[in-house]
């Protein structure tokens, strides 16, 4: 594997801009576009060689896309709670869809992406709460969209999300500082060639030292989403992810080659 320095990172990165059209090295679709271009570095997935750089990223966005960025996992405090196979999804969980066929008839399903800007249609909302230092899940019965979910909100035999799954200030000021602390983003244009996916790398940013308050901003404004995926026989993890074209917002020294 490849060894770069910070400058040559970027080096590296202005000489696959000026190849152009470059076709997909993975599967024929938009997410492929972060592998493609740790083939063309010759680097691994998700480890970039910086000698005493460890805390950087590489992160790659194709141009106008409305897709999520994945910037970590990390599950709800009190963590002895074990919120989500333990609570959510006994308490709240639904049907899964292939209950009965894949997967035993027993088999429940709590998938929720949410941010802070608005209830989802099955009631729940993020909360940021300044004062105690606390990211909060709510949950509002008389928020679920009856058109869609009467059936699974008649169910519900408790209305009520208690204690609150929560992840602190503290805590994630560690996650995201030691995750995110630095990045290298690169934004490109795509298009299919002869039925290939083709990516052209173009803009190319690096982002250093992440702003805390911003982050924690950028979720109270809803630029966060915090995403549940789990099913009865297996947590897929809690994550946090971001929109694409925010991340830049979230660093305090932005270099763009």
């Amino acid at each position: 594997m490849k060894t770069y320095t910070k400058e040559g990172l970027v080096l590296a990165l202005q000489k696959i801009r000026d190849i152009g059209w470059i076709a997909t090295g993975r599967k024929n679709n938009d997410g492929g576009i972060g592998n493609t271009l740790e083939d063309l570095l010759g680097i691994e997935e998700n480890n970039l060689p910086i000698p005493n750089a460890a805390e950087w990223e590489l992160k790659a966005q194709k141009k106008g896309t409305s897709s999520l960025v994945t910037l970590f996992h990390m599950e709800p405090s009190p963590r002895a709670y074990k919120f989500v196979p333990l609570i959510l999804l006994p308490t709240f969980g639904w049907r899964h869809r292939e209950a009965g066929t894949k997967y035993p008839d027993s088999e429940k399903s709590f998938r929720q992406t949410i941010n802070a800007s608005r209830y989802s249609n099955r009631g729940f909302i993020v909360r940021v709460d300044r004062k105690n230092k606390k990211v909060l899940i709510e949950f509002n019965h008389g928020a679920i969209d009856l058109t869609s979910h009467k059936k699974w909100a008649d169910k519900l035999i408790n209305g009520e999300l208690k204690p609150q799954p929560y992840w602190g200030f503290t805590d994630l000021y560690h996650k995201a500082g030691t995750k995110l602390r630095n990045c290298f983003f690169v934004r490109s244009d795509s298009k299919r060639i002869d039925g290939i996916l083709h990516f052209h790398y173009q803009e190319i940013f690096v982002l250093k030292t992440l702003d805390i308050g911003k982050f924690i901003n950028a979720i109270e404004n809803g630029d966060v989403y915090i995403d549940f995926d789990a099913r009865t026989g297996h947590n897929h993890g809690t994550k946090f992810r971001l929109k694409r074209e925010s991340l830049i917002d979230l660093y305090a020294e932005v270099e763009q080659y």
